[in-house]
């Protein structure tokens, strides 16, 4: 602070400081140079001496304070000056200044006066002659020698030096003075010094606890064979802690950690048991007990979910195999069809206990929603066995005594996925008891009870695939048990049955089998359920204790079944490389971590951690095992026997296989091919497509990643190794193509490439011709260039292809633009209609039209760094989360730089302003232009103004006539309108170009204005090259408002669908919709933004933007995301011990856009009513996304059923998703007899009230002025009303018209008995289209009103010019302004 005071003191006081008397002085700033050489010179010379003279200051004073420690240590303070000290408050102000001014010089003086009086013998007895000794003047003479003022004395005695301890604590005594309160800071000081020493202490010490926590939890993971686990896992469960973590405060950058999260990207970089306590421990040091305890919980769940990654990636590799298989031709597909075929004349033919694990491939999510028929999807009413929450690994068993918990908690670092049950009488799925010859142990899974020991009749059970997990690989099939191969020429109808196959788990050798334990045997039918015996518990454990022993045995091992060449040759490695990874020490994890003790104490598992905190109860003698000797080894966890190798090798199945069998034309990527100056643009343009790792949806085909999906998919998530290979296998062995349909699948893959490789060619080409990215190209160019092929010869196939093109021929401004599409299918039809081979013939005119432009280097680069800045408009409003403003920002941030580099430095303002309806003051016109943006130095003049048609300026009229105007000398123009009022009329010069903002189907919906009256040179002409750019730059932002608009119509359908659905499940816990936003360029990854989020209950959260991002580096464990959007196909997954389903929807073109995340919490799937509503959801959400993208694009005329969807807007898509409905159910209805379907309500004398209810309603709606009457309340009167024309009347009947007069809480009073499980359960089809069908037109009669009032009470509705508007328009201004200038 002196430095700064002293840099800012004047000139004069500089003088004054220095005792100069010189004039002031002007003192000029130093040069940078100056500067800088002064501050070396500084450096170099003054601050070393600076510093040296510190150092010596410091040196001195502590040679200083050494020395009087000597002297102290030599003579120590006299104790005597301790009687001075009194901390009575009366006086102790007095003493202090006493001892502090005085006493020091007095006392010496009175010492040094006795001992000189004793000398002179003047201390004499009374009586004798007195001397002439004055001891006032001595003690005078004295104290004037000795003032303290200015005297150097020597060292203080230590009498002396005590009274200067004494005087210092006597000062601190004394209140509201300096020494008291430094001696208060002091205290404080120390008892904050002990405070933090403590606080360090505990710190350290639950530092150390929770480290031991953390390294003993990190043997939950499962490590590789160095004994490492990737550290992306350890990262992705740090990230998505943050997701269920609950209470505390978050920050925007490291949450609740106390640094910043990371991302490593790749799963190669991996840590052991200390690197990953030390990683963890430096973010979660801030955490308190609660916080961490969660934590400690989430990470064994991510544990699980690793270990369950694990297994599925070895399946995964496994269905890659069988992928190469079954296309040796590396052709890159499968046929669909036909492995459906196979799967489900697999799942078919298997038992029906073994098939439980399966899927069926009849249903959904194997097959698609829309390839269901009609009745199937709406009329289906089977139930499905009812399915309950599954507890989690530590959640106590209902009806279970605590000897079975404490069982299954010691068993469980054995069988984590095994839950333990004492076997009552529990019903099997056929309602009968299993048979209990023995004290065999069972497994549950789900709710049902299958004994773990039915390995030779039974299919596994997921308890039985954990087990195979722990033991060696014994359960590879033998050769007796492969499939046998299906016929050659037959396809799926030819498939003969294999019974030793589908037989699941029956031995096809016959030979000797080890001993295991008497497996469960079900009871015949009939049998009583007395007859099952009931063991105890101690038999129980001690059986299935056994039931371990003989699986984990090494006889058995040694017995088993003989390995895979490949499995044998890895286990061998593993078993040469054992030994020496053991001798790298604290690499060697299983040899060191696992061995050694923490802290002197024996390590114990987690599960031991988990154990309830009692005193061990009797019956745990019973079932305790021996301790493991010190040193003794924990067995490493193995996946199917072995141990991890730490690689995932489908982790990057969609980047590593993305052009696996593509067919690419090789001679276009080359600089000597036919068309090269056509390369780079088709290079380019190629980079621009979808993200390489995702795959379209193709009804007949199946790419590697889509049919690994789907294989895994129909396995299910607990299926053992067993049946896996059993399914391989078989698809294995009846895959099998005649030489005639792999000629026709090589054909329809040669043309889909070719047809890639033309509209490539084609595109190149149309970016050669619109070299200022406009946009577009004129007609009337295309065709001059074009009508001199050869030689103009070809003139009558132009006017042929012309006459098929398939775009107006008129337009209001005269030109008929060309967009890349159009020119696409107008070079296509040319070719088309020329004799010769077409691929010859487009070779040939691509070349002629390629040579027919030419453009200077300098052209080209101003149009790549052009059309550069155009994507990036609307590479911003994919990537931005529905947001407008950031589009806008890059809009006039391209305007700005276009205009520094090619626009000769022009200074440019401009404007956005769309067409709305004038509902402000609809005298003064039917539109007006409202100012939405500006460039910044406008926005107070020009931003949320509106411009009405009475008003001056040619905004309108560029929108009318649909074609940008251009005025040179805004100051020479009468009719142009100047916002700026503070600009006077001298000042308002320059140039104004407005140029109309159009959709897809040239529809204007507003104007964009750029002028240069901010420029003050002469050169603010827009040039002709600059207008074409502003053309592609209204196109470009175009592009972008639409792209955000359709994401709102989007919005708009998923939250309809969504509130639909919470109306009728409520055991489905959250439903996430994420949408998918594109990288840089096809070869980047793309990202998923949560842009919704339901409990379906009460809240549903909008994310606002910008919404949380998620990238597929930042979380391991939500890959399923990821893997839906790859392959465009529904996904399910486990994640934190609950089941999720990924449900993709797609555009037309068969890419995933957006993806819903369902919860379904511990159950495996919803109940039968619920599930089904829950296909009804995605199937009009998905019908409605397709319907609103392909109305976007351009591709569908919008096409309106029902009157709300007049609206037009953004709201349209909540109509679309129940018109889709509402048309459904109509469909249905239609087909229905009213005699025979409605056979079985006819028959009801006294119906049910359900039944009357539903039947009232429907009445309601059609009729609604029956309320109350006869007609509806008599049983009798209903019945004759279900009639054909009844049928007629529903289905035609529109509950968004203006007719519909029924009020919708008359309908609420009717359906209130009337639930959605009491009409599944009724089980009849009729009745339930037709409950479902009145709540589709409650719901449109609802929304219906809620759009009327929305549009009555709004101030402004977006506006479409057509041509024909647009010359209505004109008119209607015309006669205005003739009458306004009449009057």
């Amino acid at each position: 602070m002196a430095n700064n005071g002293s840099e800012k003191s004047t000139p004069k006081d500089q003088q004054s400081e220095m005792g100069l008397g010189q004039p002031q002085v002007a003192l000029r700033p130093l040069s940078p140079a100056v500067d800088t050489q002064w501050k070396a010179v500084f450096y170099e010379s003054v601050q070393p001496r600076a510093l040296h003279l510190q150092d010596r200051r410091v040196a001195k004073r502590h040679q200083d304070k050494r020395l009087e420690e000597k002297v102290e240590k030599k003579e120590p303070p006299d104790g005597l000056a301790r009687d001075w000290f009194d901390d009575e408050r009366a006086t102790l102000g007095t003493r202090a200044y006493l001892l502090d001014k005085l006493l020091p010089t007095l006392v010496p003086g009175v010492e040094k006066l006795l001992r000189v009086a004793e000398r002179k013998q003047a201390l004499g007895t009374e009586g004798l002659e007195p001397h002439k000794f004055d001891p006032i003047n001595f003690l005078g003479e004295y104290l004037m020698r000795h003032n303290p003022a200015y005297e150097i004395s020597a060292q203080p005695g230590p009498y002396t030096r005590g009274m200067k301890t004494v005087t210092e604590e006597l000062k601190s005594k004394v209140p509201q003075t300096t020494p008291h309160k430094v001696a208060e800071m002091k205290t404080l000081v120390e008892e904050r010094r002990h405070q933090r020493e403590e606080v360090d202490r505990i710190k350290d010490k639950l530092r150390n606890i929770r480290k031991k926590a953390l390294s003993t939890q990190f043997r939950e993971w499962t490590r590789d064979t160095t004994g490492r686990i990737p550290l992306a896992l350890i990262q992705s469960a740090l990230k998505s802690f943050l997701e269920v973590v609950t209470g505390a405060p978050r920050d925007s950058e490291a949450g609740i950690y106390a640094r910043p999260l990371e991302a490593v990207g790749t799963l190669e970089v991996k840590v052991n048991r200390e690197e990953c306590t030390e990683y963890l421990l430096s973010y979660v040091k801030n955490f308190n007990s609660d916080q961490f305890e969660q934590l400690l919980k989430h990470l064994l769940q991510c544990a699980n979910d690793a270990r369950n990654a694990i297994r599925h990636d070895v399946w995964r590799w496994m269905f890659v195999q069988l992928f190469f298989d079954c296309d040796p031709g590396q052709v890159g597909l499968l046929d669909r069809p036909r492995v459906f075929s196979l799967l489900e004349f697999y799942y078919d033919n298997t038992l029906q206990l073994a098939r439980k694990g399966y899927r069926d491939p009849k249903k959904w999510p194997m097959v698609e929603l829309h390839d269901i028929e009609l009745t199937e999807f709406w009329g289906n009413m089977e139930d499905d066995v009812p399915v309950l929450d599954e507890p989690g690994p530590t959640t106590p068993k209902m009806g279970l005594s605590e000897e079975a918990i404490m069982l299954n908690e010691i068993l469980k670092g054995i069988l984590s996925d095994m839950e333990l049950e004492v076997p009552t009488t529990p019903e099997t799925s056929e309602g009968t008891s299993p048979e209990l010859p023995g004290p065999e142990p069972t497994v549950a899974e789900g709710s049902e009870t299958v004994p773990v020991t039915d390995v030779g009749e039974q299919a596994e059970t997921p308890g039985e695939a954990m087990v195979q997990e722990e033991r060696a690989p014994e359960d590879e099939p033998t050769d007796g048990e492969s499939a046998r191969p299906v016929d050659e020429g037959g396809g799926p109808e030819a498939i003969p049955a294999i019974p030793e196959l589908i037989v699941e788990g029956e031995e096809a050798d016959g030979g000797e089998q080890p001993e295991k334990p008497t497996p469960l045997s079900l009871p015949e039918p009939g049998e009583p359920e007395s007859s099952v015996p009931t063991p105890s518990l101690s038999q129980t454990a001690i059986t299935l204790q056994q039931f371990l022993d003989q699986e984990l045995s090494p006889e058995l091992e040694a017995g088993s079944e003989e390995k895979a060449p490949d499995v044998q040759e890895e286990a061998r490695e593993a078993e040469k490389d054992a030994p020496q990874e053991e001798e790298h020490g604290e690499e060697r994890e299983a040899g060191d971590a696992e061995t050694q003790s923490l802290e002197g104490e024996e390590e114990q598992p987690a599960a031991e951690l988990r154990k309830p905190s009692k005193e061990k109860a009797p019956e745990m003698q019973l079932l305790s095992t021996p301790k493991p000797a010190k040193g003794h080894k924990r067995a490493p966890q193995l996946i199917y026997g072995e141990r991890w190798s730490g690689d995932f090798r489908t982790a990057d199945l969609c980047f590593k296989y993305t052009d696996y069998g593509k067919e690419i034309r090789e001679d276009w990527n080359n600089e000597n091919s036919r068309f090269p100056d056509l390369r780079m643009n088709m290079i380019e343009i190629q980079a621009r497509g979808p993200p390489s790792s995702t795959s379209a949806f193709e009804k007949d085909s199946l790419n590697l990643p889509q049919f690994v999906q789907l294989m895994e998919t129909f396995v299910g998530e607990e299926t053992s190794l067993l049946n896996l290979k059993k399914v391989v296998a078989f698809v294995r062995s009846g895959y099998v193509q005649t030489e005639n349909e792999k000629i026709k699948q090589l054909e329809r893959i040669h043309n889909s490439s070719f047809l890639a490789w033309q509209q490539l060619l084609l595109a190149g080409l149309f970016e050669k011709w619109d070299n200022e990215s406009s946009g577009f190209l004129d007609m009337k160019d295309v065709d001059a260039v074009l009508s001199t092929f050869k030689e103009g010869m070809e003139e009558e196939a132009l006017t042929k292809a012309k006459l098929q093109l398939p775009i107006p021929q008129w337009h209001p401004s005269g030109i008929v633009k060309l967009t890349q599409k159009d020119f696409q299918v107008y070079i296509e039809l040319v070719v088309s209609e020329l004799a010769g081979n077409e691929d010859e013939v487009l070779d040939n005119i691509v070349e002629f039209l390629m040579m027919a432009v030419e453009w200077s280097h300098v052209e080209r680069l101003r149009g790549n760094a052009r059309r550069k800045w155009l994507l990036g408009i609307e590479h911003v409003a994919r990537t931005n989360g529905g947001c407008l403003e950031p589009v806008y920002q890059a809009l006039f941030k391209t305007l700005a730089r276009d205009a520094d580099a090619h626009g000769d430095g022009k200074k440019i303002s401009a404007h956005v302003a769309l067409l709305e309806y004038n509902l402000i003051n609809p005298s003064r016109g039917d539109i007006l232009l409202h100012y939405v943006a500006c460039t910044e130095e406008d926005a107070p003049y020009v931003l949320n103004h509106n411009l009405f048609m009475d008003m001056k300026g040619i905004s309108f009229a560029a929108a009318f006539q649909d074609k940008p105007i251009h005025v040179p000398r805004v100051q020479l123009h009468g009719n142009i309108q100047f916002w700026n009022y503070d600009r006077l009329p001298k000042d308002r010069m320059g140039s104004f170009l407005v140029l109309p903002l159009e959709d897809v189907r040239r529809r204007v919906f507003g104007v964009l204005g750029l002028d240069t009256l901010r420029d003050k040179s002469d050169q603010t002409i827009f040039i002709p090259h600059e207008i074409r750019f502003y053309q592609g730059v209204a196109n470009a932002f175009s592009i972008a408002y639409h792209h955000t608009r359709t994401q709102d119509s989007l919005m708009q359908v998923i939250i309809t669908g969504v509130g639909w659905l919470s109306t009728r499940t409520a055991s489905l816990q959250t439903i996430t919709a994420y949408f998918v936003e594109p990288g840089e360029d096809r070869m980047h990854d793309y990202t998923l933004r949560k842009m919704m989020t339901s409990d379906l209950k009460e809240k549903l959260e909008v994310h606002p933007p910008p919404a949380p991002v998620l990238s597929r580096k930042d979380n391991f464990f939500s890959n399923y995301l990821f893997k839906c959007i790859d392959c465009s196909m529904v996904v399910r997954a486990g994640m934190y011990e609950e089941h999720r389903i990924a449900v993709p929807l797609r555009n037309p073109m068969g890419y995933a856009i957006i993806v819903f995340d369902l919860n379904l919490g511990r159950r495996h799937k919803l109940p039968s009513c619920e599930y089904k509503d829950l296909q009804k959801m995605l199937k009009m959400v998905q019908a409605a996304t397709c319907e609103i993208l392909k109305e976007d694009s351009g591709e569908l005329d919008p096409y309106y059923v029902l009157e709300a969807e007049y609206v037009g807007d953004w709201r349209r898509g909540g109509v679309l998703f129940y018109r889709f409905m509402l048309q459904d159910l109509q469909n249905c209805i239609w087909n229905l007899d009213p005699w025979t379907s409605f056979g079985e309500i006819r028959c009801f004398e006294q119906p049910p009230p359900l039944v009357h209810t539903i039947l009232k309603s429907v009445l309601l709606v059609l009729y609604p002025q029956w309320a109350g009457t006869e007609a509806v309340e008599n049983w009798n009167c209903c019945i004759q009303k279900l009639d054909g024309e009844l049928i007629e009347n529903i289905c035609y009947f529109d509950p968004t018209a203006a007719y519909v007069e029924i009020r919708p809480e008359v309908l609420y009073s009717c359906l209130r008995g009337a639930r959605r499980q009491d009409v599944w359960k009724f089980g009849s089809a009729p009745l339930e289209h037709l409950y479902n069908w009145t709540h589709t037109c409650l719901s449109l009669i609802e929304l219906a009103k809620k759009l009327q009032h929305r549009q009555s009470t709004a101030h402004s509705s977006s506006v479409l010019l057509t041509p024909n508007l647009s010359r209505s328009l004109r008119s209607s201004q015309i006669s205005t302004n003739r009458t306004s200038s009449l009057a």
